[in-house]
C-alpha cells in the first residue's frame, strides 16, 4: 500500500480563483473534504440526505438560518444539520473546509441555479 500523501491547503487554493465552486481535495469513507473560496451572497438551500460542515480557515462567514444567523471566523467549525435550510453569505473572501457525502450538490436542494456547480469537482 502506497504512503498517503501530504495535501498542502495553500497550495491547494492557489490553484483556483472562482467563488462559492467547491473543490474536492481529499475522500474518506463516503465524504468529501472540499476547499471553497466564498465572498458575497449564496442562495437558500437545504441537503435532505446529508449534513454539512463548514470550517473557516481565512476570514469570516455568516451562515443565515431561517430562525436567526451563526458568525464564524477563522478557526471555528459549524455543522448544519440535514434538511435545515441556510444561507452562507461572507462580507469579503473568506477560506472555507466543507466536508460533505460524496454526490453532494452546493445549492442543495434548491431548483437548478447559475451558483450550482460540478459536485465532482476536484484539484
Amino acid at each position: 500500500m502506497p504512503t498517503p500523501t501530504v495535501i498542502n491547503l495553500k497550495d491547494k487554493f492557489a490553484l483556483f480563483s472562482e467563488q462559492w465552486s467547491p473543490k474536492i481535495i481529499a475522500e474518506m469513507d463516503g465524504f468529501h473534504f472540499k476547499l471553497a473560496k466564498l465572498e458575497g451572497d449564496f442562495v437558500w438551500h437545504s441537503h435532505p440526505d446529508t449534513d454539512e460542515a463548514f470550517m473557516i480557515l481565512e476570514g469570516q462567514l455568516r451562515i443565515d438560518f431561517r430562525g436567526g444567523a451563526v458568525m464564524l471566523n477563522r478557526g471555528e467549525m459549524l455543522v448544519v444539520p440535514k434538511g435545515i435550510e441556510h444561507k452562507p453569505f461572507a462580507e469579503s473572501e473568506c477560506h472555507v473546509m466543507v466536508l460533505v457525502r460524496e454526490g453532494t450538490v452546493n445549492t442543495g436542494d434548491s431548483p437548478a441555479h447559475e451558483m450550482t456547480t460540478d459536485p465532482d469537482a476536484r484539484i
